[in-house]
């Protein structure tokens, strides 16, 4: 049985789905792209949308992390069930947050209505008159003027005669007390790595380099906060955070590598001579330091 509902206000529910389109570019031909979108259940007001080329869901957590800053954390979020929605960071970042994270039941196309009907509108009124393009931020620019422009101040017949913009921005929400702090807690993932002989590691399909060599073929504890993309992840070691950068084979192959020689003296060593100090235990004399001379 299905019945016609919607959230009690702004900001308790919001829909999360992605469309697949392709680019059409002048000197690539048509080029797949994948528009990730947030809406607000009550108001229909779109929290945020940007096409990217990827439906990764690194690439959905980026957009997602932007609606957080821009509005602050819905109640709950009603997710497509793909693989996209369904990764390990996003549950443990909504646990963190308080978001219930629902998901639609597989093949169930009505249950996901609200979201397919601005998919539509969204091709109809806007993608259909793009044209050729050069680049993804040509597209993005002209999905939010659109946004802007037209869909966020036209009457919508669900709102009861409203526009979105007027439901979403007349309705008081709760104090937002989502801060960069708690964002970045929430968004911060943790994995155990182990460190290969080079002092090369794996995170999220790319190489990493430390400069601690001692862990080399060690299993280590590896962090990453996910709010920007382009930030390192670090190793945790004895409650300290070491940094990760990227592997230079190119640089690498110029630098100096420590001896190899173990049986030279190292400069912090400090000299022990156990006969010498059975003697000097024998005879109850005080024992020599490394700086003495006999």
């Amino acid at each position: 049985m299905r019945l016609r509902w919607a959230a009690e206000r702004p900001g308790a529910l919001w829909h999360g789905d992605v469309c697949h389109v392709r680019l059409r570019d002048a000197e690539k031909g048509a080029q797949p792209v994948r528009i990730h979108a947030l809406l607000d259940d009550a108001s229909r007001y779109v929290v945020a949308i940007e096409a990217r080329r990827a439906e990764c869901e690194v690439d959905m957590l980026e957009v997602f992390v932007g609606a957080l800053r821009r509005h602050g954390a819905p109640d709950a979020m009603y997710l497509d069930n793909g693989s996209t929605y369904r990764g390990q960071t996003l549950s443990l970042a909504c646990a963190r947050l308080g978001i219930a994270l629902i998901h639609a039941r597989p093949y169930d196309a009505p249950a996901r209505g609200k979201m397919e009907r601005f998919w539509s509108t969204l091709r109809r009124q806007c993608l259909t008159f793009t044209g050729a393009l050069a680049s993804l931020h040509e597209l993005n620019v002209r999905l939010y003027a659109w946004l802007d422009e037209h869909y966020h101040r036209t009457v919508h017949g669900g709102l009861m005669g409203k526009t979105p913009a007027e439901v979403y921005e007349a309705t008081p929400r709760p104090v937002d007390g989502l801060d960069d702090a708690r964002l970045r807690d929430a968004l911060t993932v943790h994995a155990r790595r182990r460190v290969r002989r080079d002092n090369t590691l794996s995170m999220d399909g790319q190489d990493w380099e430390t400069n601690l060599h001692f862990l080399a073929g060690r299993l280590v504890t590896v962090g990453r906060c996910l709010v920007v993309q382009d930030e390192p992840p670090w190793i945790e070691h004895q409650g300290q955070r070491f940094a990760l950068h990227p592997v230079d084979p190119v640089r690498n192959a110029r630098r100096s590598r420590a001896p190899d020689n173990l049986d030279a003296p190292h400069p912090a060593r400090v000299p022990f001579d156990p006969p010498g100090a059975l003697l000097d235990k024998s005879l109850g004399r005080r024992p020599r330091s490394g700086k003495e001379k006999p």
